[in-house]
């Protein structure tokens, strides 16, 4: 297929997704479908399309334009006042879920690679089970529990369930060599794990979580043995015991601690144990800085999981498309933001404590990213230590929150974050460039 005729297939994918979405809230006028129902028949919609994208392009250039595009539509029918979008955004809830949705999809497709079952069976998952699970909930659901944006449904949580297992089942049946033994085992855990995810969801971040969630797992899991699977339940199910006896102690709700599970079973499947020891340092930070200078986010806890899960599932995208291992840079960036939280929960603190203790905290954390880089493989330290960046780094994140801690009052979260990327993303693309990829 010709470039030209690929940019006029992908021109006509985004008319098509503004046609459904002007269709739904056409026959919402007739039939007095609910928000809630029109946002679910264009979630069906664009997530069946994106099913098709690998087939439907026979490059992945076209397939990343028109994601991008899509997000580009999505922001503008943001804008108060667009009827088509009221078909996205009229639900009574702050949501996410359609940008997510294009930023899942592009991910799933450049992570899978060849392996076409690891994107079919999460978007597949997160069209069809996390829709009907939605809908069946609205409509039959009467046993209820809470999380922090509402009520979830344990009937739409079993639909989910079914349906995954379903899916799972079809998915690795027709497109993996996988004994049929560990395809039932395989497939009870993609819809357990699944399940619980979507259960956690908030703002529309199940439409990330959960494909990308499935995806790692599947990536790390998928040929392991039985004995290994069934250690992986046992470790899970211990690690949701063990946060939920300790989340009241840290502050924690017990939906933010099902949700703390969730973010380090995904880091420790997709990192080293050493490479994650600065993301749980971030989330020890951040129950500490809520704790000693609370911000005005509704909910902190889940806002600084979102934030370490784009980090992490952005410098990974990052490090597989440049074939420059990023995960120096990724350990810098979480090191930086837990050292940001660090100053703003020293603030409180007299001059004299503020500054003892962060230059304990500063030179500690240099000392565990060496011990890090000392253990990790040659291919992770490509660039060398980079102490001077790392330096600059770790002063500059003890610093400026610091001094200005009336400026993280709100969005703390971003701010620390986009802060703390600064320096390893910026020296990343140079250090790449120097290396060739560029020239």
């Amino acid at each position: 297929m010709s470039p030209a005729l690929q940019i006029a297939l992908l021109l006509a994918s985004v008319a098509v997704l503004l046609g459904l979405m002007a269709v739904v809230r056409a026959l919402s006028g007739v039939w007095g479908f609910s928000s809630e129902v029109q946002r679910k028949l264009v979630h069906i919609g664009t997530g069946l399309y994106a099913l098709t994208l690998p087939w439907l392009f026979p490059d992945r250039w076209p397939i990343y334009g028109l994601l991008g595009l899509t997000v580009v539509v999505m922001l503008v029918l943001r804008r108060p006042g667009s009827r088509l979008g009221q078909t996205l955004h009229g639900v009574e809830r702050q949501s996410y879920g359609d940008l997510l949705l294009a930023l899942s999809v592009g991910l799933c497709l450049f992570l899978a690679g060849d392996r076409l079952y690891l994107y079919v069976l999460p978007i597949a998952v997160l069209t069809l089970s996390d829709a009907f699970a939605a809908l069946a909930g609205k409509a039959y659901g009467s046993i209820h529990f809470t999380v922090e944006e509402g009520q979830k449904s344990v009937e739409g949580s079993a639909v989910f369930f079914a349906i995954t297992l379903l899916i799972s089942f079809v998915c690795l049946m027709l497109m993996t060599d996988l004994a049929p033994l560990n395809i039932i085992v395989l497939s009870l855990m993609v819809a357990s794990f699944g399940a619980y995810v979507e259960a956690l969801s908030w703002r529309g971040f199940d439409n990330m979580f959960l494909p990308l969630g499935l995806l790692i797992f599947l990536t790390v899991h998928a040929e392991d043995s039985l004995a290994d699977l069934a250690a992986l339940v046992v470790l899970f199910a211990l690690s949701v015991l063990a946060f939920n006896r300790v989340a009241a102690r840290i502050g924690l709700s017990k939906h933010a601690a099902r949700v703390y599970v969730v973010a380090v079973f995904l880091l420790l499947a997709v990192t080293e144990v050493q490479n994650a020891i600065f993301p749980l340092l971030v989330l020890g930070a951040h129950a500490w800085c809520r704790k000693a200078t609370p911000c005005t986010a509704k909910y902190p806890d889940l806002d600084i999981v979102a934030a370490l899960a784009l980090v992490s599932f952005g410098w990974l995208a990052l490090g597989n498309a440049t074939q420059w291992n990023a995960v120096s840079f990724y350990g810098l960036t979480t090191m930086s933001l837990m050292i940001g939280l660090c100053a703003l929960a020293l603030t409180p603190q007299s001059l004299a404590v503020r500054i003892a203790a962060l230059m304990a905290i500063v030179a500690g954390a240099l000392v565990l990213r060496a011990a890090i880089i000392n253990v990790n493989p040659a291919p992770s330290n490509w660039n060398g230590p980079i102490w001077a960046l790392s330096m600059i780094s770790a002063v500059g994140m003890a610093t400026i929150p610091s001094i200005y801690p009336s400026g993280f009052v709100r969005a703390r979260v971003t701010k620390l974050t986009l802060l703390a990327l600064a320096i390893p993303l910026l020296s990343y693309l140079y250090a790449i460039d120097i290396s060739g990829l560029w020239t």
